[in-house]
């Protein structure tokens, strides 16, 4: 899949007429740790930041590695 940019996705929100304080809050997020994500403040790397990024397509989600 590919990613898109922060850019691409506040495009996308505004198309629609979503907001991101609504994506927050129907994702039991903090709306400011969305925005953050979408601002580069947090890089999105672990976590909650983490979870957020993907759902926003600004990261691909993690692959499962199997270990034998």
């Amino acid at each position: 899949m590919r990613t898109k940019t922060a850019e691409q996705v506040k495009r996308e929100f505004r198309a629609k007429g979503i907001t991101i304080a609504s994506i927050a809050r129907e994702n039991n997020w903090r709306p400011q740790d969305v925005y953050k994500v979408l601002n580069g403040q947090i890089k999105g790397n672990f976590g909650k930041s983490h979870e957020i990024a993907v759902f926003l397509g600004l990261k691909n989600a993690p692959t499962k590695t199997s270990t034998s």
